[in-house]
């Protein structure tokens, strides 16, 4: 019984920081197919980029694409991975793309402000895990699966 007195506050510093030394991770995400023209906004720089095959993207970055463009982006996951077609007159932000170090838990959201995507998830193991497309009026959230989210511009 004194042994047990003894682990056990060994084993609760050791929980406490593992706990504490969680954090969390920028997942990565890269333009693999580019049709047309095709822009990249990033939080560092004022001006629109042309986008290239094989460019990396981030939280903060926005795709545009223009007429007769398409744009797939894969983001990549340890628990499997995500493409989403950017459809012609479309303009998409990566909101967030985190994991938890400490469970696992995956976040993706991306914000899709005018135009049409088409996503493909595989399915999420972690059962906290999300991946969310929000619009101006809602937000959609899957678990694996393939959909299309369209917001049409006002005019």
């Amino acid at each position: 019984m004194k042994k047990l007195l003894y682990v056990l506050p060994i084993l609760l510093v050791l929980a406490a920081a593992i706990f504490l030394d969680a954090e969390e991770i920028m997942r990565k995400a890269a333009l693999v197919e580019i049709t047309g023209t095709v822009l990249v906004k990033t939080p560092d720089k004022d001006e629109l980029i042309p986008a290239s095959k094989g460019m990396a993207l981030g939280e903060a970055d926005i795709v545009i694409t223009k007429d007769a463009s398409l744009a797939t982006v894969e983001i990549e996951s340890g628990e499997g991975k995500a493409k989403v077609d950017v459809q012609e007159n479309s303009q998409v932000l990566i909101l967030e793309l985190a994991k938890d170090s400490a469970t696992g838990k995956e976040t993706t959201l991306l914000d899709l402000a005018v135009g049409k995507i088409f996503i493909k998830v595989d399915k999420l193991k972690e059962e906290n895990s999300k991946f969310e497309v929000k619009t101006p009026t809602s937000v959609v959230g899957v678990r694996g699966t393939k959909f299309s989210v369209q917001v049409e511009a006002v005019e």
